[in-house]
């Protein structure tokens, strides 16, 4: 099978989405002579104030707790290389999958998980919290730095896969079952085709973003001392990772093996996906990229039995990571910290700073509650960790620890 994979030498595949034929940008641009728009994408993805805030944003662990631990960025740059890896693999457009790997987080408030938790309890009466609404909010609307235009301007296809980083957008997959407020608010502008699949580039970001983390994951729980090596020699695929390494090098210390059960995982499942999604490619017979929208399937995925163990490492995580007390305990701070600053911004009690406090303020003008709670949300989303401790310690005379 491995010997059709492409290694980027190779012409892309006709099913592949083609820079060429892109259905181009809500505000129509004239195209660059030395890119492709989607290499423009990428490149202003990374020239975002959104990306560089992703540096001190929590992946698991709060910023301070460790420089060699993951955050937002790593993570998202580990995240695009191996989307486009796959990408390259299966001849299609890396730019493409690099680019929406790069900004597939950038919808997540500060301290991960929490901090999302915590928004979407305070933002119930006002539409909730989702952070891939959000990510699109942020590329369409809350960028400001280009003369012409609000947001990023991405490509169409950039900003289709984006907002289907989970598959196609049915209101029944949301526990409101209605489609977040920024989604459906930008489609009616500029239709994603929501009930369809994404391009095979984005499903390549998609999967991309669970190896990276199932394995990062992994190796921060046991830099952290969550879990031993030990711990994990009943995981499938880890657990005969570790045999094998420990028959290879005994007497190998804790952090070379880690990483070395790390990239072993990497590469069993980017090569059990390339199988899987050629063997799909071939039993679909796709024609052009619209074939890979209206085949009903994810194509790029794992196998069966991938999908079997990667759900035993996600188990395993939960247990031991995720729900790990002293993570907990950090993870009901961070909350604590969004809740207030939410309620104190809220309320008028806190200002926001520059044009935040003017839009603030006309909204108050209006009794406009709904445009004042998304104001605050917005602001609130974009914080890094160590501002929103910083501006809880200018609000508060009391601020949790987190750590």
């Amino acid at each position: 099978m491995f010997e059709s994979i492409g290694f980027g030498r190779e012409g892309l595949a006709s099913h592949a989405c083609l820079a060429a034929n892109s259905r181009g940008r809500f505000i129509d641009e004239k195209n660059s002579a030395t890119r492709t728009p989607f290499q423009r994408d990428r490149d202003r993805i990374i020239h975002s104030t959104t990306f560089r805030r992703l540096k001190h944003k929590t992946q698991v662990f709060v910023y301070h707790e460790g420089d060699h631990y993951r955050t937002r960025l790593t993570h998202s740059i580990e995240v695009s290389q191996i989307a486009r890896s796959l990408a390259r693999a299966l001849r299609v457009d890396e730019d493409l999958a690099e680019a929406l790997a790069l900004a597939h987080d950038f919808g997540h408030p500060p301290f991960g998980h929490a901090g999302e938790s915590a928004l979407d309890d305070m933002m119930k009466d006002f539409g909730g919290f989702d952070h891939n609404a959000q990510s699109l909010r942020c590329v369409t609307k809350l960028e400001r730095q280009y003369a012409e235009f609000d947001g990023l301007n991405l490509s169409w296809e950039t900003l289709e896969g984006l907002v289907k980083h989970n598959g196609p957008v049915m209101a029944c997959d949301y526990p409101s079952g209605i489609i977040p407020y920024a989604i459906a608010e930008f489609n009616e502008l500029y239709d994603l085709e929501l009930d369809c699949h994404s391009t095979i580039e984005a499903q390549c970001a998609a999967i991309a973003d669970d190896i990276a983390y199932d394995a990062h994951d992994l190796d921060d729980g046991i830099r952290a001392g969550l879990f031993r090596l030990d711990d994990l020699q009943s995981l499938p695929l880890i657990g005969e990772a570790l045999a094998s390494l420990r028959q290879l090098y005994p007497g190998l210390d804790a952090k070379r093996s880690a990483h070395e059960i790390v990239r072993r995982q990497i590469t069993a499942m980017v090569e059990d996906v390339i199988t899987t999604s050629l063997s799909n490619i071939e039993r679909i017979n796709p024609r052009i990229d619209r074939d890979i929208r209206d085949a009903g399937e994810t194509v790029v995925r794992f196998s069966d039995q991938m999908k079997t163990t990667e759900a035993a490492i996600k188990a395993f995580l939960y247990a031991n990571m995720y729900r790990a007390k002293d993570v907990v305990a950090v993870r009901q701070n961070a909350q604590i910290i969004v809740h207030d600053l939410f309620r104190e911004y809220f309320s008028g009690d806190g200002q926001m700073p520059n044009d935040w406090g003017v839009d603030w303020q006309d909204a108050s003008r209006r009794l406009d509650d709904q445009k004042r709670a998304r104001l605050v949300s917005d602001f609130l989303a974009g914080m890094t960790d160590n501002f929103a401790i910083s501006e809880h310690k200018r609000l508060f005379d009391v601020t949790p620890e987190l750590g």
